[in-house]
């Protein structure tokens, strides 16, 4: 276990300590077909050096108890229940401790899951077999196995256990079971599945490494990442998708590891540090499991107009003059812009949130809010739930008991770190929020959120075990929350996210840093959220942590702008006269082609809003029948009918795999055939981009901002090949 603050916690490792017992799933005792409730006997074992030709292993063996008083039993008989939530939506839950399992609302889903009557069971010799019109789920009795088949009957999955493997004192696999923790006998879980040898894995929220997770273990914990090149998250999600036709989302928030081929070329291991294991399976297509799951944890609302506009920042506009000149220079020009942020400098001390405008610097902030609201222009605010001890808010938060404590009743950390658990910290913190939004200000950017400390104690009365992971959902809900209450809109900027944060959009990727490499796995980190549910994502254009070189940021943009919102923000000068005219140019045609597009962008995002599907899209999620589709990780699909390829290095094109089908280039409406790959050279915007043939993509004559657009304008543009 990891004892730096706030760094990744590791559950896996927990699994090859000699000092734990580990219970292996072995064969049920009792079951009930009905109503799907029924014991498992759980097999104890231990771990046991043997040395062989002067190497040591330490396999698991059965062992036998040794408590006092020897009232524990040898090998526990724990609950355990199945049932069906949709045709496509099968829920197993697994106890690993006996007696009555609490239940309480959970925040990480939209509703309490529903129960389908479309399945069907039948007892046959030694197991159950229950079938839908999607797929069928058979449970074995002896010993315990779950498999998993589509509506053909075509194995997906299953789970392992100890025998399935037969490499001699192979110590990587880890069966189904549970361990007892020596060090606080608590119980965590290892659910372990079959891996195909073609199959690959998808998801586990923003991750920036390879798009396809197969040989990779990812840990389930939020952090502050500081880069998009690293395999920490902002926004981890428990939840993947499979290739063979399959998804799985474990419900918890406690720490976890996913282990995908990772120890065990064939196994994919779920290490979820809980002593319930609450497991959703979904069957079907990409499209049909991001559905289902997004049924289960929610959808994205559709977020205003305005905000897919161009969001103009930088690390940090500090006065109101410093934010009128940027304004009065976007219109000078003629770049549309509807939204300008200030991020760390609008307070009186830079970094200092206290919720106020600096008095020094800005003379009237709410008339000048209103000036540009007239100009076109709506105003986005940074701020963070952890507040410094030279902030006044420090000593009100800590004396109002909002704030996570230690297990002495003092501050947790050497900041406020406020408790959202509370519900009177959330009603005091939304109240400060509240005073902004009403003044005129129409987003905040919900920053931060990856650190509620691990060893504290918060209102809730549970631990950080609990509470870390489910942080960010919290402080997303509760900025969401009064910013629809008194805007009547749905949109924050949140960098941190956990399973259900997409119903408060939106989510940005982090502080990239200004190179080829962190624009690519800031691609892969936006499709790979965009699989588990989140339909809106931004990211900062050029990169954030310093000047954007100004290649890079020219071929930035046009990926910039083919996002559903578009954000540049970064260390400066991110405006773009400051690299001078020419490259204003080529900055005003970027921002120009989202603006034209306006009229398919809203389309797109209402259905994928609709759905539950992501705007950026990996290939395969519209092409799951295509094979190469599976591999590609830097194309994209923007909405249903755009194919974005951008130039992730200095060059005038790039290799680009067309789908089957034909394809016209957005630019210079050249017809290529699909199925194969293809050398394209960028036109005048440095971005490779095709749309499906015969798609008609509606667009508008160019407005400086989303409100002025003329909506009754809109010409229908199609794309077939040239006669």
């Amino acid at each position: 276990m990891n004892h730096v603050l706030n760094k990744a916690v590791d559950v896996s490792e927990e699994f090859a300590r000699l000092e734990n017992h580990s219970f292996i799933a072995a064969n049920v005792t009792a079951f009930d077909p009905v109503s799907g409730q029924g014991t498992l006997c759980w097999k104890r074992h231990g771990r046991k050096t043997r040395m062989a030709f002067d190497q040591i292993v330490v396999p698991l063996e059965e062992a036998k108890a040794w408590e006092f008083p020897p009232e524990y039993p040898q090998d526990p008989a724990l609950p355990f229940d199945i049932s069906f939530v949709t045709p496509r939506t099968i829920r197993v839950r697994l106890h690993a401790r006996a007696g009555a399992v609490a239940e309480s609302p959970s925040l990480m889903l939209a509703s309490e899951p529903a129960r389908s009557a479309d399945w069907q069971s039948r007892r046959e010799a030694g197991r159950v077999v229950w079938q839908s019109s999607q797929g069928s789920l058979t449970l074995s009795e002896n010993p315990w196995r779950l498999e998993f088949r589509d509506a053909q009957g075509r194995l997906l999955t299953e789970t392992r256990q100890i025998g399935d493997t037969h490499c001699l004192s192979n110590t990587s696999s880890v069966p189904f079971s549970f361990i007892r923790r020596a060090r606080d006998v608590g119980r965590q879980f290892a659910a372990s599945f079959r891996l195909a040898p073609d199959e690959k894995i998808f998801g586990c929220g923003e991750s920036f490494t390879r798009l396809d997770k197969r040989g990779q273990k990812v840990v389930l914990w939020t952090c502050d990442a500081h880069g998009v090149q690293t395999g920490e998250m902002y926004k981890p999600v428990p939840f993947f998708m499979s290739s063979r036709g399959y998804g799985m989302f474990v419900h918890s928030s406690a720490p976890m590891s996913f282990d995908f081929g990772h120890a065990y070329d064939s196994t994919t291991t779920l290490h979820v540090g809980d002593d319930t294991l609450d497991l959703f399976i979904f069957l079907g297509s990409p499209k049909e499991i991001l559905s289902e799951y997004t049924a289960l944890t929610g959808r994205s609302p559709m977020p205003p107009v305005w905000s897919f506009g161009l969001w103009m920042s930088r690390i940090t506009y500090k006065s109101e003059t410093e934010t009128r000149e940027v304004a009065a220079k976007l219109r000078e020009h003629r770049i549309p812009c509807d939204v300008i942020h200030l991020d760390t400098g609008w307070f009186e001390t830079d970094w200092r949130c206290d919720y106020r405008f600096s008095a020094t610097r800005f003379t009237n902030p709410a008339k000048m809010i209103s000036d540009l609201r007239e100009q076109g222009f709506r105003i986005s605010l940074w701020q963070l739930p952890y507040f410094t001890p030279t902030n006044p808010i420090y000593s009100e938060a800590i004396a109002k008991g909002y704030v996570v404590r230690d297990a002495k009743g003092a501050a947790a950390t050497e900041d406020a770190v406020l408790d959202f658990s509370n519900p009177g910290a959330v009603r005091w913190y939304q109240n400060l929020l509240a005073g902004l939004l009403k003044m005129g200000v129409a987003a905040i950017k919900v920053d931060f959120g990856e650190s509620g400390p691990l060893e504290g104690i918060y209102a809730s009365g549970r631990t950080g075990w609990h509470e870390h992971n489910l942080y960010p959902l919290r402080y997303n809900k509760a900025a969401a929350e009064v910013t629809r209450e008194v805007t009547g809109e749905n949109m924050i900027w949140a960098r941190s996210a956990w399973a259900g944060s997409q119903r408060y959009p939106m989510h940005w990727g982090g502080d990239a840093e200004n190179t080829d490499g962190a624009m690519a796995s800031s691609l892969r980190g936006g499709l790979s959220l965009g699989l588990c549910g989140f339909s809106f994502w931004s990211h900062d254009i050029g990169g954030f942590v310093q000047k954007s070189p100004e290649a890079l940021y020219r071929r930035w943009l046009p990926f910039g702008m083919l996002t559903s919102h578009s954000r540049c923000h970064g260390a400066p000068p991110k405006e773009p006269w400051n690299y001078g005219e020419d490259f204003t140019d080529a900055f005003r045609r970027a921002v120009e082609l989202k603006y034209r597009l306006m009229p398919y962008v809203l389309a797109q995002a209402q259905a994928s809003a609709d759905n539950g599907w992501p705007m950026l899209r990996t290939l395969f999620f519209e092409c799951p029948d295509d094979p190469t589709s599976w591999l590609i990780e830097d194309e994209y699909f923007f909405g249903r009918d755009l194919l974005v390829a951008p130039l992730m290095e200095e060059t005038t094109g790039r290799q680009v795999y067309l789908p089957p089908g034909k394809w016209i280039d957005y630019q210079t409406r050249r017809a290529y055939e699909g199925g194969q790959w293809h050398h394209v050279e960028a036109d005048v915007i440095p971005c490779v981009l095709f749309v499906r043939d015969g798609a008609i993509l509606p667009h508008i004559p160019l407005a400086q901002s989303t409100s002025n657009i003329q909506w009754d304008q809109v010409e229908g543009v199609v794309f077939k090949p040239p006669i």
